[in-house]
């Protein structure tokens, strides 16, 4: 995934505003105790960044791949 695709999903699901307080502000363990800038800056795939915000915000999984699309297998 690349990083503009990934801030697509979080404006998408969180809107422009708050998907950037959301990435700034929400430390997630999952990412070494980082917030998703920091792990993004750290080089932590975007795809394992979002999946982490999925699940610290609780979106159900038919929501992890944005709009109408398909989990990749």
């Amino acid at each position: 995934m690349r990083i503009s695709t990934f801030w697509e999903l979080m404006a998408h699901e969180f809107g422009s505003g708050y998907s950037k307080v959301l990435a700034r502000d929400l430390v997630m363990a999952e990412v070494g105790d980082r917030t998703a800038v920091e792990a993004l800056d750290a080089g932590i795939d975007p795809k394992q960044v979002w999946f982490a915000l999925c699940k610290a915000q609780e979106i159900p999984q038919d929501r992890w791949w944005g709009p109408d699309k398909e989990p990749k297998s």
